[in-house]
């Protein structure tokens, strides 16, 4: 059957943008798809990890993303209009050569998407903005979805990057599974406000120690803050303008008047949840469509932009490289536990059971027991690089490595070892070196989105580990 585009991918958010930019650059024939007129406009999503600035370094957005953004303020806290102390929101990291970004990057939502949507573009893709997903069908050549305006859209595959309420995964009956996290409402804001200094994350917390917090936090790059209001359980949250003027004044010591601009709001419960499963057939559900984070650990928005940068290099070797369809398979066996990992980690955070620190920075995750890792050595030092890892950066003989992973290919680092005379294929990039860091010694294959797939101290088994993956 004829299809209208290779990957439909629903939904114009962080995920989905990522991941039209992902396909796009692998060639790919993408079409987005957005229910709205526009792109998202507030904050909500507003913090990067090291690792995602790792993967926006790799999609060729991460001079756009820092230019946009700024590292996050000190905490003040406030109390009867006095200042009586600060806070640090995260544990302090130094930058080290494997691991160059090292503290998370603060870019408002609404800006990230304008990025991922501009270099989208410049890929000579693009956003189709008002078509509703109401419906899908699948068959064993492709996917149907049907849209609120009677039209149909046909392709090879269907990503479904449409939100916590996402319709394509309730079309497919997939269930979340999940808690509430805190039942106590919460509003977000983002709003132009005076009496406040921009180089403070200004903390109002409740006289009486209950659930009325206050926070406003100025959004870098920007001349907005963001409100962040929690409210007593069952609450109904006011989300007019002079509504949120109202929760500010009340709980700190600045007027209505201050609150000169409220440009966005909404309300939330914090909950934890995790679909079922990540993948029906030829659709697969990534972002928040897959797992519901509180967004207290900053790892919501992180993991989705994650999924995309996995599940992206795999449609693009199925659908060019001659790969089986089969590979689409460890999509959710390697997202899955990560999505949960991190519900567990962002929950653990909001209850203040866990700090904001080294696992929040993602750098630690990986794919060791993925049925894609494949170590061949018998023996690897502590805490050196083994297959499933993400790899680290370095300089290996003038070259820099994640300059040389960047890209849509394969990477072999031949580090203190004779590299393969041939076997490799002409699209995989070979960098040679002295053992180097973290690595050692030995021969590491790195995967298009940055994890050793294989390792081992001879080349022996390395070509038919690539046979795999069709023409990487």
């Amino acid at each position: 059957m004829e299809t209208d585009t290779d990957v439909l991918v629903v939904g114009a958010g962080p995920t989905g943008l990522a991941l039209g930019v992902d396909l796009a650059r692998r060639g790919v024939d993408a079409l987005v798809v957005e229910r709205g007129a526009r792109l998202f406009p507030g904050s909500r999503g507003k913090g990067m990890q090291p690792r995602t600035m790792e993967v926006f370094d790799d999609l060729g957005v991460l001079d756009a993303v820092h230019a946009a953004g700024g590292t996050y303020p000190v905490g003040m806290i406030w109390r009867d209009g006095e200042r009586v102390g600060e806070h640090q929101m995260f544990d302090p990291a130094e930058a080290s050569e494997d691991s160059p970004y090292n503290e998370p990057w603060m870019v408002p939502q609404w800006r990230t998407q304008e990025i991922l949507r501009a270099r989208l573009e410049e890929l000579g893709g693009g956003v189709s903005f008002g078509r509703e997903v109401t419906g899908i069908e699948q068959d064993a050549h492709g996917v149907t979805a049907h849209l609120a305006s009677g039209q149909t859209v046909r392709a090879r595959y269907l990503v479904a990057a449409d939100g916590g309420r996402s319709a394509v995964r309730r079309a497919l009956g997939i269930a979340m599974t999940g808690e509430t996290v805190d039942p106590s409402p919460t509003l977000v804001a983002d709003v132009r406000v005076g009496g406040l200094d921009r180089d403070h994350w200004h903390v109002f917390p409740p006289a009486d120690g209950g659930a009325t917090l206050l926070a406003v936090c100025p959004l870098a790059g920007t001349e907005d803050f963001q409100v962040v209001a929690r409210f007593p359980e069952g609450t109904a949250v006011d989300l007019t303008p002079d509504g949120v003027r109202k929760v500010v004044a009340e709980r700190s010591h600045l007027a209505p008047e201050d609150v000169t601009e409220v440009r966005w709001a909404s309300d939330f419960r914090p909950r934890a949840a995790l679909a079922d499963r990540f993948a029906a057939g030829r659709v697969f559900l990534a972002g928040d469509a897959a797992h519901v984070h509180s967004p207290a650990g900053g790892q919501g928005l992180n993991t989705s932009v994650q999924d995309a940068y996995n599940l992206g290099w795999k449609l693009g070797a199925v659908l060019t490289g001659g790969a089986p369809a089969g590979l689409l398979d460890s999509y959710e066996e390697e997202r899955r536990p990560i999505a949960a990992q991190m519900l567990d980690l962002s929950t653990g955070v909001h209850r203040g059971e866990v700090r904001r620190g080294g696992a929040t920075r993602q750098l630690g995750l990986g794919y060791r027991d993925s049925s894609l890792t494949a170590e061949t050595r018998a023996a690897v030092a502590e805490g050196a690089v083994r297959a499933g890892d993400r790899a680290p950066d370095g300089t290996v003989d003038g070259v820099r490595l994640f300059d040389a992973f960047r890209g849509p290919h394969w990477t072999l680092l031949a580090l203190g070892v004779d590299s393969p005379v041939g076997g490799v294929g002409a699209a995989v990039r070979v960098v040679r070196g002295a053992a180097h860091g973290a690595y050692g010694a030995g021969l590491f294959l790195v995967r298009p989105d940055g994890y050793v797939g294989w390792a081992g101290h001879t080349p022996a088994g390395l070509g038919d580990y690539l046979l795999r993956f069709g023409r990487p």
